[in-house]
């Protein structure tokens, strides 16, 4: 019962319930009248541990030179002739750090998550099996119709890179984007159910993935803070597993449903939202700065000493210079390093193929195969088989493999693998990626059994799984003070061309047909085998000139 209370005072709800006159049932561990507050024994304490997030770390060593900007507090501590601080930070094996929370708790917040990713994907695509009754309903062409799945694409592709460095500024956090953003898309989802107008319609949906779209990176940068190297990658896959399994769940869900009436599957919509909307303010707060930064205030607050102060205080975190820095940044790493420029195309072509389905998926299985909406729906869910296989596989190698031996080689060396040894699953992903592809493009005739251009879906997405979270993993060890901000880089770029594939794809499949059209993104994915084995055997080198990476990693 205490750990359930424990939990609940660090999300949404259990701050609320603390201000509607239950606090005393949710204190922290310094608000109870047993605490005692131990006298530092230096005049400035800075314990570091090795849970330590690298942006603690950076924080604390950045505060302890002459030349960095100090923040509000201490300047106004400065000028009460208060000199002494004592640094509020993590203990050894620190209990209240996400990192060394109880299995339980990072299971509810993987879950939560996991939720929220799935739903904002689903979302996408639940209203292609529309695009028909779209079309008769407000008399417009098939790119028109089309612009409600491209623009909710456009719309949580933008998000991100303003949800995730606000959500790393320590005095806002993970939980406010999350919670506001939810709160908006439910709205919106519901005007959308109601509204009868087209223009309003598709702005409609390119709000509703604005709103939709924190989870799809800041979903990733939480999995981070509550887990260690060697278990983050079981969490991405999870958070992976749901990016993919989400949009090809969408045109089941409302196949069927959108034959009496195609509006069902904007109130699906609504319900998937309510969902999420009930979880979030259930989710603890999980970024290391806020707790950090919280706790010294409540420190401050008990013994009345404003010498308590948290790393992020030591320094000026101006809120428009972070989010400039944020939103520049990224694309100057991009253009700049040639590491990060490879991941965000090939990324973005995988992510623009697989919404290029939505326009090859109803010529080959409802014009050549004859099926209906709802069993086009149930050929879409051969993206989740695949990726289903493919997590499976890729976390048997991680477990027994892959993970075993990373964790011999720090304990030997002392220091982490090297990051591009995260790419290894990805050197044969590379190949299977055009491999089934091509299974698809040159199966997908009337002549042919229907389930031999959907096992080439289903290679393709098991294979294109592995490449993507061999990338995911590979990331936060390079570039460690930009991760956040990069992944929201990845998310924007690859989400802008699948939006623009799913304007021009099908144009391009009835002028060129499936096998010619589909060759050319099979063309495409090679790419990937060049990029990939490159990054693999020349990426130590890369990082070595690159002034973006942390040089402190191996």
């Amino acid at each position: 019962m205490l750990q359930s209370l424990n939990s609940l005072r660090e999300t949404p709800a259990g701050q609320l319930l603390r201000l509607l006159g239950f606090r005393s049932w949710l204190l922290y561990p310094e608000e109870t009248p047993e605490y005692q507050i131990s006298p530092p024994t230096s005049s400035t304490t800075d314990v570091e541990t090795q849970d330590q997030t690298h942006f603690e770390k950076v924080v604390s060593n950045i505060a302890a030179t002459e030349h960095v900007p100090q923040g509000p507090l201490a300047r106004r501590l400065s000028q009460r002739g208060v000199s002494d601080v004592i640094l509020v930070t993590w203990k050894e094996n620190d209990p209240e750090h996400p990192r060394n929370w109880s299995n339980a708790k990072k299971n509810w917040i993987l879950g939560v998550i996991l939720v929220y990713t799935f739903v904002v994907y689903c979302a996408a695509s639940i209203i292609a099996p529309t695009v028909e009754y779209v079309k008769a309903r407000y008399n417009v062409s098939d790119d028109l119709a089309s612009l409600g799945l491209s623009m909710y694409v456009v719309g949580y592709g933008i998000g991100p890179m303003f949800f995730s460095p606000i959500s790393e500024i320590p005095w806002v956090g993970r939980n406010p984007p999350y919670l506001i953003s939810v709160v908006l898309f439910f709205i919106v989802s519901i005007i959308m159910a109601v509204v009868d107008n087209f223009p309003a319609l598709i702005v409609l949906r390119f709000l509703q993935g604005l709103f939709g779209s924190p989870a799809l990176v800041s979903g990733a940068a939480s999995l981070e803070d509550i887990y260690d190297m060697y278990t983050a990658p079981y969490g991405y896959v999870w958070w992976i597993g749901a990016m993919y399994c989400g949009p090809s769940f969408g045109p089941l869900l409302a196949g069927y449903a959108v034959v009496d009436n195609w509006r069902w599957a904007v109130w699906e919509m609504v319900i998937m939202a309510s969902i999420v909307l009930i979880l979030v303010p259930f989710l603890p707060e999980t970024w290391g700065p806020k707790i950090l930064l919280d706790k010294a205030r409540r420190l401050r607050q008990r013994s009345g000493n404003p010498a308590y102060m948290a790393p992020s205080e030591l320094r000026d975190l101006h809120f428009g210079r972070t989010l400039a820095e944020a939103l520049s940044k990224p694309t100057e790493i991009a253009i700049k390093d040639p590491a990060i420029g490879y991941a965000c195309i090939y990324c973005a072509i995988v992510y623009a193929t697989y919404y290029s389905f939505f326009e090859a998926f109803p010529i080959v299985y409802i014009e050549m195969y004859g099926m209906s909406l709802g069993g086009l729906g149930l050929i879409f869910t051969a993206l989740s088989v695949g990726c289903v296989v493919g997590a499976a596989a890729y976390t048997t190698y991680m477990r027994f493999y892959f993970i075993p031996r990373a964790k011999r080689y720090h304990e030997n060396s002392g220091k982490p693998i090297e990051p591009e040894i995260w790419l290894e699953a990805g050197l044969v992903g590379v190949w299977g990626v055009p491999a089934g592809l091509l299974v698809f493009a040159f199966t997908a005739r009337q002549d042919i059994h229907w389930i031999a251009p959907t096992a080439g879906i289903a290679i393709w997405a098991a294979f294109s799984f592995a490449v993507f979270q061999s990338i995911v993993c590979w990331l936060p060890p390079t570039y460690p003070r930009y991760v956040a901000s990069l992944f929201a880089s990845n998310d924007f770029t690859r989400s802008l061309l699948a939006a623009g594939f799913v304007q021009f794809t099908r144009p391009m499949y009835i002028r060129l047909g499936i096998d010619r059209g589909v060759s050319i993104l099979a063309g495409l994915s090679f790419l990937g085998v060049v990029g990939h084995y490159g990054l693999y055997f020349y990426g130590a080198k890369l990082r070595a000139r690159s002034k973006f990476t942390d040089k402190a990693a191996p």
